[in-house]
């Protein structure tokens, strides 16, 4: 049962009800009493009035009163039709209505949104006077804005809908022209719930195909941050195909200032994701741009995203390598003489000869590094024929070996095991090494395999494409070299690879149980890399090219192990980030390592990051210092916009022996043209709306619909009296005043 009284609306139940009015009955007796007995009625009678005051208010509550305040409009009732002016309505896949054009033309979907407005369709809607009609276009990118900035730009559905609904109270219908492609805000059925409440209709208007256009689209680059003047580097990219079709065709890096350029034939298949890379060599120092490009394909409609621009750095760098090794078999005198030839490469070398001694001569260091300082510097370990010894003088002992463990995974260095046919690395199985290791040995053979007639390497899916086996200057002619290079006669009792490495080599005869025999292993260990080669006979590929592929491919190794070490190095800052092309709303994970003067890693200090965004606004964080004694700190930070982010790295604030480096983030375009129209998210809000969904021909009937509407009823808040805190306040307050009254009156 309902009643009010003005404004005020209560809503009990028959049973609260009567037992409101009995107890309201009851109480008035019993102050009536009350005073009638009392030696001063006129206080008691104040008391028995706040106690009846106090039941009144107890009793309303139960009866659940609301406020009610019904909001007249004082204008006439609005239709409003809201346009999309996203990217995506660029796309030229939208059949004008036979109304306006009998051929039924293809235009852009913008195209076709502004010639329905300016049609004669909407105006016996305008110039109804009983109607205010108005245009909105919503989700426009931002005109003067950078361009990294536009393409950040989104279609939010949701808040077009939202803001409309809070700017405007006298709606009567809304008109939404659109593709549907939402990809920023929330859902848009969550604006169309909150039409439904209001009682406010949506037609909704799909514009453009519900297929995708036939494309090809470049969706990614994912170029490292720098490489090696005079080196390879290795650019994937993925292309996404929306073709009925394979494509062969050619792709192009070019050097934007220099016009210089590199292809690579390709075959994209129809319909599908498509992943590559092209190799790319720098052969100059500081930034450059670069350019990835593909031509258009016969039938190809949308073209401006066949190309994608980025950027990358070359340097000039001076590698710090250790080689390790027992006796001089020929795989340790030609990596040491492909090395010492590098002029990026500075080497030192550790011959622990089981009877003559440590090696001497020119580039040769007596005894293993035993501070960190002096171990720290190093970017590579080659790590040959060499086991655990408790001496130390014929191999490396315990304590060693957890060093280079830490080397690897605190300070983001390379380790490189290279077995030979005397098995001392089955001893590094029982010490912190063991863990490095990527394959399982066979116990059982620690002198290895070995056959009378040579056997090679089959490159894998994942070392075709992968920059340590590309012994070519392009990929097409990067297979036909491995096939011809010289094999092996000796392999060492590799059983399998560990979960979680790469195999990018096996044995091209010999298998087990587990399939081919793993070759050439990779891995990544805490911040560092791991190299397995499980034969040493990668001299033997000078013959007849001299040291062509055999210098390439160590001089790949060693640069690839040290690629995130050398991001960033200062005297006494070393400092490296993950990813190193992030994408607006990613998280960076930095990395550093700290030493003090004496290039001992610091143990007193704190590592201070100064990052400063693209648009010129700067923040510090601080480092945490990570457990353990190799001066290794860490944080994270987010990137929430596009451009170049200025990172500068200091101990406790003092820039003078500091680093500063730039991190590139360049996102991808948001709004993609070419992608069908989502009529089915359409469908569903005007569903939810109570309104309809509407094709292009027929937007007459809509207009018919819209004048069938009923004037919108008046907007009526109520607000719960029963549930509001002022009422909870002016209980407690008069009882309060009731207690008080009660003390001062004498009674207890």
């Amino acid at each position: 049962m309902n009643f009010s009284i003005s404004n005020l609306i209560f809503s009990p139940t028959p049973l609260t009800f009567w037992l409101g009015i009995i107890s309201l009955c009851m109480v008035a007796i019993l102050c009536g009493i009350a005073i009638r007995r009392a030696t001063r009625p006129l206080r008691t009678g104040g008391l028995e009035t706040l106690r009846f005051l106090c039941t009144l208010i107890v009793v309303l509550m139960l009866w659940q009163p609301e406020w009610r305040e019904i909001t007249e409009p004082d204008t006439k009732p609005e239709v409003a039709i809201l346009y999309d002016a996203s990217r995506s309505s660029t796309t030229a896949d939208a059949i004008l209505p036979s109304e306006i054009s009998p051929t039924q033309d293809v235009v852009t979907r913008a195209e076709w949104m502004e010639q329905v407005l300016s049609s004669e369709l909407f105006t016996p809607l305008k110039s109804n006077e009983n109607n205010r009609v108005f245009e909105q276009a919503f989700s426009s990118p931002p005109e003067d804005a950078d361009p990294n900035v536009q393409a950040l730009a989104g279609t939010d559905i949701y808040g077009a809908i939202d803001t409309l609904l809070e700017e405007h109270n006298n709606l009567r219908a809304v008109v939404l022209l659109t593709d549907g492609d939402w990809n920023t805000g929330q859902a848009p059925v969550a604006a169309a719930q909150k039409m439904r409440s209001r009682n406010i209709p949506l037609f909704a208007v799909p514009v453009g195909s519900d297929k995708r256009l036939p494309d090809l689209d470049i969706t990614n680059v994912t170029a490292p941050t720098y490489g090696i003047v005079g080196e390879n580097v290795q650019i994937p990219f993925t292309i996404i195909s929306s073709l009925d079709r394979d494509v062969r065709t050619l792709i192009r890096l070019r050097d934007v200032k220099s016009g210089t350029e590199r292809s690579k034939n390709i075959t994209i298949p129809a319909g599908q994701e498509y992943h590559d890379s092209i190799l790319w060599r720098l052969n100059t120092e500081g930034s450059s741009t670069l350019e990835l490009n593909i031509p258009v394909a016969n039938g190809e409609m949308v073209s401006k995203n066949n190309q994608r621009k980025f950027t990358i750095s070359g340097r000039k760098e001076s590698l710090r390598v250790l080689v390790i090794e027992s006796t001089p078999r020929w795989e340790y005198r030609f990596i040491r003489n492909a090395l010492y030839r590098d002029p990026g490469v500075h080497v030192d070398c550790l011959l622990l000869h089981p009877k003559l001694g440590p090696g001497d001569g020119p580039g040769y260091i007596q005894q293993f590094p035993e501070k960190l300082e002096e171990l720290q510097k190093y970017d590579v370990i080659f790590l040959g024929d060499v086991g655990i010894s408790s001496s130390g003088k014929d191999g490396i002992t315990m304590e060693q070996a957890e060093l280079l463990k830490g080397l690897v995974e605190n300070q983001a260095s390379g380790i490189v095991f290279i077995p030979g046919s005397k098995g001392n690395q089955f001893s590094l199985e029982d010490s912190p090494l063991g863990e490095l290791i990527p394959v399982l040995l066979d116990e059982n053979r620690k002198e290895g395999y070995s056959d009378i007639s040579t056997s090679k390497l089959n490159l894998t899916s994942e070392g075709k494409g992968s920059l340590l086996t590309m012994l070519g200057n392009a990929e097409d002619e990067n297979e036909t070299i491995w096939k011809s290079l010289p094999g092996f006669y000796w392999h060492a009792p590799v059983v399998k690879a560990k979960g979680g490495t790469d195999v990018l080599a096996v044995h091209a005869n010999r298998s087990n149980e587990f399939g081919r025999i793993p070759m050439l292993v990779t891995r990544t260990a805490g911040n560092g890399k791991v190299l397995f080669l499980a034969h040493d006979s990668a001299w033997r590929w000078r013959r007849g090219v001299e040291d062509l592929y055999h210098y390439r491919f160590w001089g790949q190794v060693a640069r690839w192990m040290s690629y995130q070490r050398n991001m960033a190095a200062g005297e006494r800052i070393r400092l490296y980030f993950t990813p190193d092309r992030p994408q607006p709303g990613d998280s960076v994970t930095l990395n550093a390592n700290a030493f003090d003067q004496y290039g001992a890693p610091l143990k007193k200090g704190e590592v201070l990051i100064d990052i400063t965004a693209p648009d010129g606004t700067s923040r510090r964080i601080s480092l945490d210092r990570a457990e353990g004694t190799w001066g290794n700190f860490s944080g994270r930070f987010k990137v929430a916009q596009p451009g170049a982010w200025k990172i500068q790295a200091s101990i406790d604030g003092d820039t003078t022996h500091g680093v500063k480096t730039t991190l590139l983030a360049q996102g991808n375009e948001i709004e993609k043209t070419g992608m069908p129209a989502k009529s089915d998210v359409l469908e569903e809000m005007a569903r939810v709306a109570k309104g309809r969904l509407m094709d292009g021909d027929k937007l007459s009937s809509l207009v018919k619909e819209i004048h069938a509407l009923p004037e919108p009823t008046p907007q009526e808040s109520r607000t719960p009296l029963w549930s509001h805190w002022l009422t909870a306040t002016i209980l407690i307050t008069l009882l309060g005043l009731f207690w008080v009254g009660r003390k001062l009156n004498g009674t207890f």
